[in-house]
């Protein structure tokens, strides 16, 4: 447990916290929505703090991003929480566990040693991920401190709920993020996620002006976020923050609470990744259908075949340092180990 930062006390002990844009008014002996953080006696804690549920070396192309030393493994990390209900979360068993019992789980562990294990995995990055770091946000920035002064890359998977204060926050210590642009309607955000879209592109703006490489990813989900209309919206928007920003557009599976919902069609993949080409995104890529040629990179500039995938495993890779061997252009992305 450790005080949290970024929030202000009120009066009669209670307590707001500032770290997402739920902005969670707390009274004294409650917890915020995320069920990780609680006001005593107008103090409000972390209770999630180097109580890690979840370590494991995951291949980098697993959280997924593309652009971020292919290859490579990053160290994953996660405590239960979260800021969102996602009905279709598929790690809702630690994501949710807070709101449904009143005890935090997680084997101790400090921010030293989660360096430590890192670096003697051979991780080449530190990754945030599986709940959402945001809630775990005052373990993840005294984790990422060290780990920039031990030359590893800190990486957020995150949905993005954070407040402009908490990217600002993190940013100099944050080198990459994979955030969730699950909708553009702002009613599939209240009533399947129990949140709301406006901040989420804010904090996608702030990212990219901060400096943080940024991936977004779209899971299509058959009648609820797959029309036309809606995907081009989603691409206009990523193709604002910058063309060079990957898009990832995943395959759905039932999970959850929406176990009777079909798999997402392969086609509609193809459709959503033809109308992200069309707005001009330079890397759009397939998620969860190994084998897809939407997994794979492409030189933007001539078409060459630059990093050749099957799920998470990189097959091949013809670059020169960070460029494509046939026509130099740079691929677009952070490639420092390469």
């Amino acid at each position: 447990m450790r005080e949290a930062m970024l929030y202000e006390k009120l009066s009669e002990d209670r307590v707001q916290c500032n770290l997402c844009a739920h902005a969670c008014r707390i009274s004294t002996s409650r917890r915020g929505i995320c069920g990780v953080r609680e006001n005593r006696k107008g103090i409000l804690y972390s209770l999630v703090y180097g109580l890690p549920i979840a370590e494991n070396i995951d291949p980098i192309e697993k959280k997924p991003l593309f652009h971020v030393d292919p290859g490579t493994r990053s160290f994953s990390i996660a405590t239960v929480g979260c800021n969102f209900s996602c009905t279709f979360c598929q790690n809702h068993d630690l994501s949710q566990l807070p709101r449904e019992a009143p005890d935090i789980p997680g084997r101790p562990a400090a921010p030293e040693d989660i360096v430590a294990r890192a670096i003697r995995t051979g991780s080449k990055s530190i990754s945030y991920t599986y709940t959402e770091p945001t809630v775990f946000f005052e373990y993840a920035f005294d984790i990422a401190r060290l780990a920039r002064e031990r030359n590893l890359k800190n990486i957020f998977v995150t949905n993005g709920f954070m407040s402009v204060a908490a990217v600002d926050r993190i940013a100099p210590f944050l080198d990459a993020a994979n955030v969730d642009l699950k909708s553009f309607r702002d009613d599939f955000y209240r009533k399947r996620c129990g949140a709301r879209l406006q901040p989420v592109l804010d904090s996608l703006r702030r990212m990219k002006e901060r400096g943080v490489w940024v991936e977004a990813t779209t899971l299509l989900i058959p009648g609820l976020n797959d029309s036309a209309e809606e995907l081009q919206q989603i691409a206009a928007f990523i193709a604002s923050l910058g063309k060079e920003t990957p898009w990832h557009i995943s395959r759905f599976y039932p999970r959850y609470k929406m176990s009777d919902m079909p798999v997402t069609d392969v086609l509609a993949i193809g459709h959503a990744s033809q109308i992200g080409r069309a707005a001009g995104l330079k890397y759009v890529y397939s998620g969860n259908v190994p084998g897809n040629e939407g997994e794979n990179t492409f030189c933007a500039r001539c078409g060459s075949l630059l990093i050749e995938r099957h799920g998470y495993t990189v097959r091949k890779m013809r670059l020169q340092g960070s460029a494509c061997l046939t026509c130099k252009a740079p691929l677009d992305g952070l490639f420092e180990n390469h």
